[in-house]
């Protein structure tokens, strides 16, 4: 008889990320990914980049994907410390793991409209990046909450912010807040690990689509705030 493993309990954010991320709804998290990890986690991505057909979805045209969740080195990215505790700030209750992959926009791709990931459903995303990422290279904007003017046209787009930074920065949201990725103008690699945590309330759902969302790992590790 298997039993499951016990829950994981997260340590909390210091106060000022903390009020920061409730004003916000989202943190950038600089140089949370040890150095000494970055090089694997680059292997990793460039090892599970494959044709169209390994997916069960088709993915959008203008971004290279790749298939990273049962590399160790990527399992270790998902759960440093200030992550978790930026996802427990967010969630305020027991949550799990639910997907990661690699993206990367392509040379004059990956522009995306603004737009929200929620759905409805409560849910943190984070973006762990693997190469420096700015305005030329396809970085993420977004809309801080404070700011968020709900409807999402070209009033929106002059409020949103571009992020910029260094491999091993992970830019942690949330899923509701609008953002969308900006076009890679110069061709160099901004390679990126995409995941989200979704509250255990919520773990019927995402497993009744984790087929077609080629989600392999196992997802049964329980994060407590």
């Amino acid at each position: 008889m298997s039993l499951a493993p016990p829950p994981t309990k997260v340590e909390p954010l210091n106060a000022e990320q903390a009020a920061r991320l409730d004003r916000d709804g989202y943190l950038l998290l600089r140089g949370a990914v040890p150095a000494a990890w970055r090089e694997a986690l680059r292997a990793a991505f460039d090892a599970g980049v494959g044709t169209g057909d390994q997916w069960a979805a088709p993915r959008g045209a203008g971004w290279r994907h790749a298939l990273v969740d049962l590399d160790p080195t990527v399992q270790q990215a998902c759960r440093v410390p200030p992550l978790l505790a930026a996802a427990a700030q967010m969630l305020g209750a027991p949550f799990f793991l639910a997907q990661v992959e690699g993206r990367e926009p392509l040379k004059d791709g990956g522009h995306q409209p603004l737009h929200r990931d929620g759905a409805g459903m409560k849910a943190v995303a984070a973006l762990v990046f693997l190469d420096a990422y700015g305005a030329d290279n396809g970085a993420t904007r977004l809309i801080p909450r404070h700011l968020d003017p709900g409807a999402l046209d070209q009033v929106a787009e002059t409020l949103s912010s571009i992020m910029a930074g260094e491999a091993g920065d992970i830019l942690v949201f949330d899923a509701d807040l609008p953002h969308g990725a900006t076009c890679n103008r110069s061709g160099a690699r901004r390679r990126s690990l995409l995941l989200s945590f979704v509250p255990e309330d919520s773990r019927a759902t995402m497993e009744a689509c984790r087929a077609i969302r080629n989600v392999r790992m196992a997802t049964d590790e329980i994060f407590v705030p």
